[in-house]
């Protein structure tokens, strides 16, 4: 009997390992594909590289998607500002959806049968990836033997060692997932509602004290400067800011949300890079924008994040409302100045071109340049009509 071709979505970590072991075992031709967002680095991808080979894989590839990551999904989060309840700023849910997207173009390319992934039926990424499978590649079946086989640890290592498998899979303490949007970090203290993560349980070490000002500048609403240094690639600016900030562990918090599948979850995080970006960007759009402008961008904007969370990446709707999102960018253009603290940053003021707080009609609280005292009164008066004619027909009101 031939072998099926099958791809399977690699990390080199125990459960993905024995996958391709136990999927070659079962008579498919594996090829192992480890979809890079911006968390693996060279060490990564050799030594995923040689487990992939010592479990029997047909080939392994690496898909890289850092520019298709940012262009189609991080951009729209930095011009909607998207936080998952106002924390969170997306950082696993987000890639899991361009990683999916690039599997299944990979599996077309090689005319793959089947493919697959290593998530549990406890978790929101099994729902992320089977949905854009199922839509995207009907014709191609997908196979999740973690998800059917229920295995613990243990017995994944005894079935590697019985086919002659014997490397050391020792569990770390805490489970790191690393992106360009951000690391999320879980451990036993994100399964209880009332334990912190330690400082150890953080990647990101506190080196930096004393504290530091920088600028960033931003053209249509996307970071291309730090600290005056140009980047044609935009998410090399984003590496930048974090290769930065991060050496002050800032953008770390634990964000307590309502998954897929119907429990409540908690996970830490650590995203310096993300939060000052959306932050400063956000302050920069309250000086260009009009009223309604951000309320409309709000509303939307957490739309979006919910959506993308929800996996629902592709559904058309999300196509429009990234349309409107991208054209409230014309004018979100100049600089945010920033200062970087031990475990926290502020924003300490714009200056931008389109800044519309210049206007020569007044100044907040000072003065008006625009109108009379009597333009004022007789603009209260209007606008207070709703409410003197309700009050006189209802008689209500504090007596």
């Amino acid at each position: 009997m031939s072998k099926n071709k099958l791809v399977l979505a690699y990390s080199g970590g125990l459960d993905t390992s024995f996958c391709v072991k136990y999927l070659s075992l079962k008579g498919y031709e594996v090829h192992a594909a480890m979809v890079n967002t911006g968390g693996f680095d060279n060490n990564d991808i050799s030594e995923a590289k040689e487990k992939a080979r010592l479990m029997g894989a047909a080939s392994f590839r690496v898909l890289d998607v850092e520019e298709d990551y940012y262009e189609k999904c991080i951009k729209y989060l930095v011009y909607g500002n998207v936080l998952r309840n106002n924390t969170y700023p997306l950082s696993v849910s987000a890639e899991r959806m361009i990683q999916a997207l690039a599997l299944v173009k990979f599996a077309k390319e090689i005319e793959a049968k089947a493919i697959a992934h290593g998530s549990t039926a406890a978790g929101n990424d099994q729902v992320r990836f089977d949905l854009v499978f199922s839509a995207l590649a009907p014709e191609i079946e997908i196979i999740t033997p973690i998800r059917e086989l229920s295995l613990s640890r243990e017995e994944e290592m005894n079935y590697l060692k019985e086919h002659g498998i014997n490397l050391s899979w020792q569990k770390a303490k805490y489970s790191i997932n690393k992106g360009l949007w951000g690391t999320s970090v879980g451990g036993a203290e994100t399964l209880t509602s009332n334990t912190p993560l330690p400082e150890e349980a953080y990647p990101s070490p506190l080196e930096e004290k004393s504290p530091r000002e920088l600028s960033l500048h931003f053209y249509g609403g996307e970071l291309t400067h730090v600290d005056g240094k140009a980047f044609g690639k935009k998410i090399d600016a984003i590496k930048a800011l974090q290769r930065i900030a991060e050496k002050y562990a800032i953008g770390r918090d634990i964000h307590v949300g309502d998954t897929i599948i119907g429990i409540k979850g908690r996970v830490g995080f650590e995203a310096a890079a993300p939060m000052i970006i959306i932050k400063a960007h956000h302050l920069l759009e309250k000086h260009v924008l009009t009223k309604w402008q951000m309320y409309w961008k709000e509303q939307l904007s957490n739309w979006y994040g919910m959506m993308i969370h929800e996996a629902q990446f592709l559904d058309p709707v999300m196509r429009d409302i990234e349309m409107f999102l991208e054209s409230t960018q014309e004018n979100v253009e100049g600089e945010v100045k920033v200062k970087l603290h031990p475990y926290r940053f502020e924003l300490l003021g714009i200056n931008s071109p389109f800044d519309l707080m210049a206007s020569k009609a007044g100044q907040y609280g000072e003065v008006n340049k625009g109108w009379s005292a009597d333009d004022a009164k007789g603009f209260i008066k209007l606008y207070g009509n709703k409410d003197i004619i309700y009050h006189q027909l209802h008689k209500t009101g504090a007596e």
